[in-house]
C-alpha cells in the first residue's frame, strides 16, 4: 500500500500546468526564430537574384565577344539583340531580362561593353551601390 501512496503523490505534483509566464517566454522564442528565419530567407532570395543577374550578364557579355570576335570591326554601340541573340549560350530566342529587387524585370543594355542592367530611364540598375564589386554587375 505504501509503494501505491507513493505512486499516487507523485502522480498529482507532475499534474501542475505550465504558468503563463513559461508560456509567455515559449511564444517569445516562437516569434523571434520565425522573425530571424524571415529575415534569412530574405537575404536568401536578394542573394539569389544577384547570382541570377550576374549569370545573365555574363551570357551576354560572352555573347558579345563571340559576336565581336568573327565582325572585328564592328563597334560595340551598333550591337543590336538580333546580332547577340544566335551567340547565347542557352539558344533563347530573345535577350535574358533580369529581375530586381524591386520585383521588375529589367533590360541588358548590350550596345556597351561589358554589358548592364538598364533601368528604362537611361540608367544603369545596380542596387549594390558599386559598378566594380561583380554584384548586379560584371564588376568592370
Amino acid at each position: 500500500m505504501t509503494i501505491f501512496r507513493l505512486i499516487n503523490s507523485e502522480c498529482k505534483s507532475l499534474k501542475r500546468g505550465m504558468t503563463l509566464i513559461e508560456i509567455t517566454v515559449v511564444i517569445v522564442v516562437l516569434i523571434t526564430l520565425i522573425g530571424v528565419s524571415v529575415y534569412g530567407v530574405s537575404g536568401y532570395r536578394d542573394w539569389q537574384l544577384s547570382s541570377e543577374a550576374t549569370q545573365k550578364l555574363r551570357m551576354v557579355y560572352n555573347a558579345q565577344r563571340t559576336y565581336l570576335s568573327e565582325h572585328p570591326v564592328e563597334a560595340v554601340s551598333s550591337l543590336t539583340p538580333a546580332k547577340i541573340i544566335p551567340y547565347l549560350s542557352d539558344d533563347s530566342v530573345a535577350l535574358p531580362t533580369v529581375r530586381g529587387l524591386d520585383g521588375v524585370d529589367y533590360n541588358i543594355q548590350i550596345n556597351v561593353s561589358p554589358p548592364v542592367i538598364g533601368n528604362g530611364a537611361g540608367a544603369v540598375y545596380d542596387p549594390s551601390g558599386s559598378a566594380t564589386d561583380g554584384v548586379w554587375d560584371l564588376g568592370g
